[in-house]
């Protein structure tokens, strides 16, 4: 459903009814296209604060991958596409005050739509100040996230110890660029170590600016499955892996075969027609998969059965977890227990909640089942990666704009556009771009990670 307030506050007459009401006033995002794959309204500018930690000149090499023109020095009256400022050295009160020196100066020249992204440090258990600092540039980001308006983000990457700008590549390839609208006020980690295969890093030039454009993507020559993919927000996954080069497998229920069939042939895949909740669903999707096995899993299936628990039946309680959660849980062992996804490339992508983080009510069996999610991709990825050389992550979208959302009650579908940073309700897109940067066969260093895709909504996050 067309958000028709969003298009209303961007007219003259409602942007003049909506300030003199000090209503919101939404910016329409800038999302990827292949007409406007680069963020506008100016060069990235380079900041550093107290020492850095990490290489100067593999952090600028890696900067310049985003597209943007970077810039060291600040000039006055520029306005900014995106502003990085090294933060990975501050380890004291004093030097957390450095931070606040470079961002003041320039955190109002940012443009529309633009980014402001952060590196800092793990905070390391064994040195107290360095963790207190490290950690209070999570507050400070956070809340700049929430400040600074008009389609803007603010993101902080977190570099463990002996973890490079290269590791961060594809992280901070996504963050600088229009994929990652939907998404602010996340924390980010970069492991030392990665599963990437040899020389997957390198990804692919379509999408700069400076460079012509390139048919294979990122995942050419790579298979994914993508569950509950008939409509919505898989959907949208399926079409954008296969948009970066995947031959996509398209699952879902038997009684949505006909979507199903359709979006596959489209996409040049094949359609899987499953009860993932079956016993022997791990077994058929393993028969399904070509030689070689599968690089990309996302368990995107998912189902609601509202009511508040002094109401819920068994019955209802039981088929949310099953859907949700369990299916996932046992799919995902068989696959990896029987060498399915491949060592290197292989990518375990979830699809948890806000619900699963904030809680919400009369979704005591989604909530459960989501940060059910949360828990699963906590404790298997460093297992995973160690046993399998395989990464799992998890997305965690807010309030999607679905025709399940369009479903809700006006003045709830309203609450949940406009509780956000955004003011506005994100797309089925902002999601799949997301799932895509961490299906990416370079994200081999971002493991564990729960990003919510949900425009900063002021509930849990």
């Amino acid at each position: 459903m067309a958000d028709r307030y969003l298009r209303l506050t961007n007219t003259g007459p409602g942007r003049f009814l909506s300030r003199r009401l000090g209503l919101p006033q939404p910016t329409p995002l800038h999302r990827w296209s292949a007409e406007r794959p680069t963020l506008d309204g100016g060069p990235l500018l380079w900041r550093t604060a107290a020492s850095p930690a990490l290489d100067e000149k593999e952090l600028g090499a890696v900067l310049d991958h985003s597209g943007l023109t970077v810039r060291a020095e600040a000039e006055g009256g520029e306005r900014y596409g995106a502003v990085v400022l090294d933060a990975t050295g501050v380890d004291s009160v004093s030097a957390l005050a450095a931070v606040h020196a470079e961002l003041h100066p320039v955190v109002r020249s940012v443009a529309r739509c633009g980014r402001v992204v952060v590196l800092g440090s793990r905070p390391e258990p064994g040195d107290h100040h360095q963790a207190a600092v490290q950690q209070g540039l999570e507050g400070l980001v956070r809340s700049l996230g929430k400040e600074l308006g008009g389609g803007r983000t603010a993101q902080l990457v977190r570099f463990a110890p002996g973890a490079t700008p290269q590791h961060a590549r594809t992280t901070l390839d996504f963050l600088l660029s229009p994929r990652s609208a939907y998404v602010s006020g996340q924390v980010i980690e970069i492991a030392a170590e990665s599963t990437a295969a040899p020389g997957a890093d390198a990804g692919t030039d379509a999408g700069r600016s400076d460079q012509p454009t390139v048919v294979q993507g990122p995942l050419a020559g790579r298979t994914a499955l993508v569950t509950g993919a008939a409509r919505g927000i898989g959907e949208a996954v399926a079409r954008t892996l296969a948009r970066d080069g995947a031959t996509v497998i398209c699952l879902d229920v038997p009684s949505s075969e006909d979507d199903l069939y359709r979006l596959a042939s489209e996409l040049g895949g094949t359609a899987l027609p499953l009860d993932i909740t079956s016993a022997e669903a791990g077994r058929s999707v393993a028969g399904h998969l070509p030689p070689g096995g599968l690089d990309v899993l996302v368990h995107n299936a998912g189902i609601t059965r509202d009511r508040k628990l002094a109401n819920m039946s068994a019955d209802r309680w039981s088929s949310v977890l099953d859907v949700n959660l369990d299916s996932v849980l046992r799919t995902t062992d068989h696959l990896l227990t029987e060498g399915a996804l491949r060592r290197g490339t292989g990518r375990v992508v979830a699809t948890a909640s806000i619900a699963g983080i904030a809680g919400n009510v009369g979704q005591t069996n989604y909530a459960a089942s989501k940060a059910g999610i949360i828990g699963l991709v906590r404790s298997l990825a460093p297992r995973a990666a160690a046993e399998h050389g395989v990464t799992v992550n998890a997305v965690a979208p807010g309030f999607i704009e679905t025709r399940m959302t369009a479903a809700v009650p006006l003045v709830i579908r309203e609450a949940g556009r406009r509780m956000n940073s955004h003011s506005q309700g994100g797309l089925p897109i902002d999601v799949a771009e997301t799932t895509a940067w961490f299906s990416h066969p370079g994200s081999g260093a971002v493991n564990g990670q729960v990003v919510r895709v949900c425009g900063q909504s002021l509930l849990g996050a």
